[in-house]
């Protein structure tokens, strides 16, 4: 019986948690989140980018994005401006310092990942990715 069951999304929401804290505790050394650690990675892959695409990119809302940039702005890694061609759209671009410390974490970060790798292997993770996706689709109108 489905009421019996325990919650799923209790369940996932306890595993992402604990995910994001072994990320977290691997990147201290460099004083960076894993959140902030990825917004510098899809910088340095795509170069300057509009704020709403990198949040799209890292499937993040656009004003939990603006909040991540801040410290990471403060912290002189990423430089923000607006827009010549659309004044209303910042755009963010990785500074050297930002690459900096990029290079510093990833290290640390592959160390990581090899942990929870080993913990949960990324063809499980694809799976599940897969399944969850299914969900998040709008359902064929009948």
């Amino acid at each position: 019986m489905a009421a019996d069951s325990p919650c799923l999304c209790a369940n996932l929401r306890r595993v992402t948690r604990a995910i994001t804290a072994a990320y977290d505790a691997a990147l201290r050394p460099v004083d960076l989140r894993i959140t902030q650690f990825s917004i510098l990675r899809i910088l340095d892959r795509l170069g300057p980018v509009g704020v709403t695409r990198l949040a799209a990119e890292a499937a993040l809302d656009r004003s939990t994005m603006g909040r991540n940039l801040d410290p990471l702005e403060r912290r002189g890694f990423v430089r923000l401006s607006v827009n010549a061609a659309d004044q209303r759209e910042r755009v963010a671009a990785l500074t050297d310092a930002g690459r900096a410390a990029l290079s510093a974490a990833l290290p640390l970060w592959r160390e990581a990942q090899a942990r929870v790798e080993s913990a949960l292997p990324p063809a499980i993770v694809a799976d599940l990715a897969g399944r969850l996706a299914r969900i998040e689709s709008p359902r064929p109108e009948t």
